[in-house]
């Protein structure tokens, strides 16, 4: 009873956190781009959230302005990467230290709990009357099937093609007379709206924020990516819906995972040390698959050279 409680718990989580690795996705996949910034812009939409809640603003509001502080933050990266031509990933790295600071002085101190004030998850669990985990598992998958939807439109538009263009081939782009840097900036901004936005979930959805909450989000949103193309890998081409879903996908049974093996007695401080293994056996899998694959083909081409040779 107690592996089903986890397994419940760890799929409402991963479907919250797999909105953050849609964010990563945004960057990590579509434009190429390894931005940092998303540690420090998972805890801002969780402290913008929280704080909202404690001075009695609504928090489905909350929730809007952590995706405004979102987008502002990937804003910030792109800018540092884009005019001031510093490398991407250091520019990531900079704006998730200010956010640190930024963070701190949004709650004015470093944890801010909800856990007696109202969440949007306690209103619609007074409105259904159903439990707080089911409200949570709900509530994540509708704003994943929305989410997923908003973004496969979006990526259909001329501006969302030149992002995904500019990912796959920025001088070719850059050739076409279209401005790489202004969709770097809006594919930033996209990406840690999104990071924002599953932070402010998580936050009404746990009942506190924390400082640290966004530390080694990169590597879950990694893990999670990475796992859901492995368990797709079998398809030589996957449609872009398809592969929104394998992240969400990705990030629940990564959560699943972790709540298994910390019902088998893993102790909590070894969970980083889980994800990097998981991140490098889920890496490691596409590769040793792809080497089978080339020895089996030089194999049946070699047997058909014999054969004619035979002949």
């Amino acid at each position: 009873m107690g592996i089903l409680l986890a397994i419940q718990g760890a799929v409402s989580q991963g479907v919250l956190w797999g909105i953050m690795a849609l964010g990563v996705y945004m960057t990590y996949r579509v434009l190429d781009i390894a931005d940092l910034t998303v540690d420090g812009s998972f805890a801002l939409g969780g402290s913008i959230c929280a704080t909202m809640i404690t001075i009695g603003v609504n928090p489905w509001l909350s929730l809007i302005v952590a995706i405004a502080a979102g987008a502002a933050a990937g804003a910030v990266t792109g800018f540092l990467h884009t005019k001031c031509d510093i490398p991407a990933i250091l520019a990531g790295i900079l704006t998730q230290i200010g956010l640190y600071s930024v963070n701190l002085r949004i709650m004015g101190r470093s944890n801010t709990p909800l856990l007696k004030l109202d969440t949007m998850f306690k209103q619609l669990a007074a409105l259904t009357g159903l439990p707080a985990a089911w409200v949570s598992l709900i509530t994540g998958v509708v704003f994943c099937v929305v989410l997923i939807v908003l973004l496969y439109c979006f990526f259909g538009t001329e501006i969302g093609a030149a992002i995904r263009a500019t990912g796959s081939n920025e001088n070719m782009v850059r050739s076409l007379g279209a401005n790489t840097n202004f969709t770097k900036v809006l594919g930033l901004m996209l990406g840690n709206a999104l990071i924002a936005l599953s932070g402010a979930l998580v936050t009404q959805s746990q009942g506190y924020a924390d400082i640290k909450m966004g530390t080694g989000a990169i590597v879950i949103g990694l893990a999670s990516i990475i796992i859901g193309e492995v368990l797709f890998s079998g398809k030589k081409r996957m449609a872009f819906g398809t592969k929104l879903f394998s992240v969400i996908l990705g990030s629940v049974i990564y959560r699943i995972i972790v709540a298994l093996v910390l019902q088998m007695g893993l102790n909590t401080d070894d969970l980083k040390l889980l994800t990097a293994v998981l991140v490098a056996v889920a890496l490691a899998i596409p590769v040793a698959i792809d080497k089978q694959r080339q020895v089996q083909s030089y194999k049946a081409s070699q047997g058909k050279e014999d054969g004619h040779a035979g002949n």
